[in-house]
């Protein structure tokens, strides 16, 4: 009888496929966002691919997040997976909003800032789905997963030098001809911060989660 009801349980290794998964989702829409800001064409097709990753990433939020309540021994604290699969699903539901934001305002053209903080997005999502396989074997890995943290935590500070160049250049352009140009220009600037802004939340996670275990 107890054999069969922990055959039931979702094993510790189901937890790490699932992180994996949805650290897939985040490299997909990061890619799709960045193919956006190339404008044009390229806007609408992937605006559809940013929400279907994002449905994808909401679904195995949600199976993580029931692995937990079902599952009597975890990888690491229940806190901590909660976390750190928050920080990564706001990561994507930011991509979202910052497409969303992009069609609203019916934008087709965006800036070299736009486009270089688009590929520091894709960067962060490379680096995220490096750090998951690798606090399978945390206390191992812990110094590249250091470096991975770091590495998150200077693209945000890259990030937020390309929002301000960038703001600065919007103004420069906009502010005697058209107002509405800067007002939808820095709502762009403000989504794209805020995914970054968002990936080194996760990257605080899983320092914090190496910290706890190391």
């Amino acid at each position: 009888m107890m054999r069969w009801f922990n055959a039931l349980l979702p094993k510790e290794e189901r937890f790490f496929d699932m992180f994996a998964a949805h650290s897939k989702t985040l490299v997909a829409g990061a890619e799709a966002l960045r193919a956006l800001l190339d404008g044009g064409e390229a806007v609408e097709r992937n605006f559809q691919l940013v929400m279907e990753r994002e449905n994808d990433a909401d679904v195995i939020t949600r199976d993580i997040l029931i692995a937990v309540r079902r599952t009597f021994i975890t990888p690491f604290d229940r806190g901590a997976i909660k976390e750190l699969i928050t920080s990564m699903d706001n990561s994507i539901d930011q991509m979202q909003k910052t497409a969303k934001a992009v069609m609203i305002f019916e934008l087709r053209e965006f800036t070299p800032q736009m486009r270089e903080m688009g590929d520091v997005i894709k960067r962060c999502a490379g680096l995220v789905e490096e750090a998951i396989p690798r606090l399978k074997s945390i206390s191992n890995e812990a110094h590249r997963l250091g470096e991975i943290t770091e590495e998150i935590s200077r693209l945000e500070g890259q990030a937020d030098e390309l929002h301000d160049q960038g703001l600065h250049e919007l103004f420069r352009r906009y502010r005697n001809a058209d107002p509405m140009g800067y007002i939808t220009g820095n709502e762009v600037y403000d989504h794209l911060e805020k995914v970054v802004d968002r990936f080194d939340d996760v990257a605080n996670v899983i320092h914090a989660t190496v910290i706890e275990h190391v």
